[in-house]
């Protein structure tokens, strides 16, 4: 007895079986829209794992504050200086407010004792190195300014400094102005980007360690 043929399935949405061509397009399509969950399925799956290890790294690695480097200690570093170059090194006492981040001597011809102070309150971005350039004259000076001359000079705390305006910061290494000065064998500069009146408060404060130095030199 021959097989009984199978009845084509009738399809709901036509009402009647379904052609071979339709029913080729509906497999066809629902094997994409299955790639198609699968592949989001995975992503979600890529995505809660590469949450799940950042969860795990931030909580293992140990994490502090960053602390600021401390100041340098001005006068012991100072102190050692003199001993080792048998000389006066002046300290200037800048305002408590003045922060600093270098106090040391730079080896070279000559060897110059520099601090600097490379936060002024009221002043954006402003800074301003004292400079002790040891057995050392104006022509140092020049140098350290990019060839720049003195424009002026004013008298501050009973000192003569040489005042310099640089017309061309740019190209004297963010350099706007400077004081300079002979004390005894040794030169002084105080310069950077700051104003006069900024520049003399830090000439004022130094004006009797100045004096102590060319009398020394006198003796």
């Amino acid at each position: 007895m021959a097989a009984k043929q199978r009845e084509p399935r009738i399809a709901a949405h036509l009402g009647r079986p379904e052609t071979p061509e339709e029913e080729a397009a509906r497999k066809a399509e629902n094997s994409k829209r299955y790639r198609q969950s699968q592949s989001f399925r995975n992503l979600i799956i890529a995505l809660l794992a590469t949450l799940a290890i950042v969860a795990v790294v931030y909580f293992i690695v140990p994490r502090g504050e960053l602390t600021e480097r401390p100041a340098p200690d001005v006068a012991q570093i100072a102190a050692d200086a003199s001993t080792q170059y048998e000389r006066t090194v002046i300290t200037p006492e800048a305002p408590d407010d003045w922060t600093l981040n270098i106090a040391e001597v730079e080896p070279g011809s000559p060897s110059t004792w520099t601090i600097n102070y490379n936060s002024i309150p009221g002043q954006n971005r402003a800074f301003l190195r004292f400079a002790q350039a040891f057995d050392a004259d104006d022509a140092w000076a020049s140098q350290m300014l990019r060839g720049s001359a003195p424009t002026g000079n004013v008298t501050i705390g009973g000192v003569e400094w040489a005042t310099y305006e640089i017309a061309s910061p740019d190209a004297a290494g963010n350099i706007s102005y400077a004081l300079g000065t002979q004390a005894g064998p040794d030169h002084i500069l105080i310069y950077g980007n700051a104003d006069a009146e900024t520049a003399a408060e830090l000439a004022e404060a130094i004006a009797p360690d100045m004096s102590a130095l060319t009398e020394g030199d006198a003796s």
